[in-house]
């Protein structure tokens, strides 16, 4: 999905931050009022820096700070603003979002937090100075197809690997992990790689995500053409960073497009993707549609197509067992929020005990036979 800004009238001020049609005919109702239209590039207790056609501007939040934490202001949304004269300026309203990038703040809780909003790329940065961690990139990509946008897995740091064989199998095995998504390697400090994410990355809002020390910030640097974000090196004994972004901030590219880049984030808890873990693992799902049974759970079932391919070596075992996992986690997630869901997975989980104490007790039945 994707929602270029080239419908934008061209002499328009927000046009490099994505301003098209769509917002101009959103914002209709709200310029009658005399208010501004803005983008948020940066929010920071309670205060956001909005730009707007008259500048970037300090506003407060007051008037649309929400009892649901999914509806704060966040980088990226688009509002309306008082126009100038008044002091302080308050934010009025939020246009309705076309995307939401959302994490689960907790795996003990169900609260999700949103990390960007109008988002057409998500950039997951994975760096190559560490040992891949292929169930932390499952996870990025599930919210990133949950969230509306279309993700691209960013391979940072490619120089660390000289040898062309070793880089080729670290590709091939993150595209297995990432089906339909597009996989690149690059290196910031050096150049390669950039101009196809750049070409990639022209036209839209991309999001910019990963853990700290994946080259989120030398790579913003590279696609902002400045040293506009600090930068500090990596841990040599684990790769690992210390947060050198710690707000999250909207950045109009020089050749084209937004780029918002975010703290690195140690937890990727799901939050409400069951259709983006599908997604991430499309090969299982289509699989599943030839098991014998609808309600298949992929474990001792006959005429099980999952476990077929996973006993003939076209299946990886990890692939299912990361599956099965955010699948289980997500339910618990959407269980906390959902009482019907609640009660559909106990009924489920008194129906597989019930069937594991059936074929238990056929088993002894049997054994006792032929003593």
């Amino acid at each position: 999905m994707s929602f270029s800004s080239s419908a934008a009238p061209s002499a328009h001020p927000l046009a490099p931050y994505g301003w098209d049609a769509h917002w101009e005919a959103e914002f209709a109702p709200f310029a009658a009022q005399g208010l501004l239209p803005g983008r948020v590039v940066r929010v920071d207790r309670g205060q956001c820096d909005v730009v707007t056609p008259a500048g970037t501007v300090r506003a407060d939040t007051e008037f649309v700070v929400p009892r649901d934490p999914m509806k704060v202001v966040c980088t990226g949304d688009w509002v309306a603003v008082d126009p100038g004269g008044s002091d302080p300026l308050y934010v009025r309203t939020l246009l309705p979002r076309r995307t939401a990038f959302v994490r689960s703040t907790s795996s003990k809780r169900s609260e999700g937090q949103i990390l960007a909003a109008n988002v057409d790329h998500a950039v997951i940065a994975v760096s190559l100075a560490v040992e891949l961690d292929l169930g932390r990139v499952e996870r990025f990509l599930a919210l990133a197809w949950e969230s509306g946008a279309q993700p691209v897995v960013v391979l940072t740091k490619d120089d660390l690997v000289p040898d062309p064989v070793t880089l080729s199998h670290l590709v091939q095995d993150v595209e297995t992990t990432a089906p339909g998504v597009p996989v690149l390697t690059v290196s910031a400090l050096h150049g390669e790689g950039l101009d196809t994410l750049v070409a990639l990355v022209g036209s839209g809002t991309s999001v910019l995500l990963g853990q700290s020390g994946a080259g989120k910030s030398t790579l913003a640097n590279a696609l902002a053409g400045a040293d506009i974000m600090d930068v500090r090196a990596a841990r040599d004994i684990d790769g690992k960073g210390r947060h050198t972004t710690t707000t999250r901030n909207l950045l109009p590219l020089p050749t084209g497009g937004v780029l918002i880049d975010t703290p690195g984030l140690r937890g990727v808890g799901l939050y409400d993707a069951s259709s983006g873990v599908g997604q991430v693992f499309s090969e299982i799902e289509e699989l599943a549609r030839e098991c014998r049974f609808h309600d298949c759970a992929h474990e001792s079932e006959p005429g099980c197509a999952v476990r077929t391919a996973l006993d003939d070596g076209r299946l990886p075992a990890r692939r299912l067992e990361s599956y099965r996992k955010l699948l289980r986690e997500n339910q618990r997630i959407v269980a906390k929020t959902d009482a019907r869901l609640r009660t559909e997975i106990r009924k489920d989980w008194k129906r597989r005990g019930a069937e594991g104490r059936a074929a238990a007790e056929a088993k002894r039945g049997g054994q006792w036979q032929r003593q």
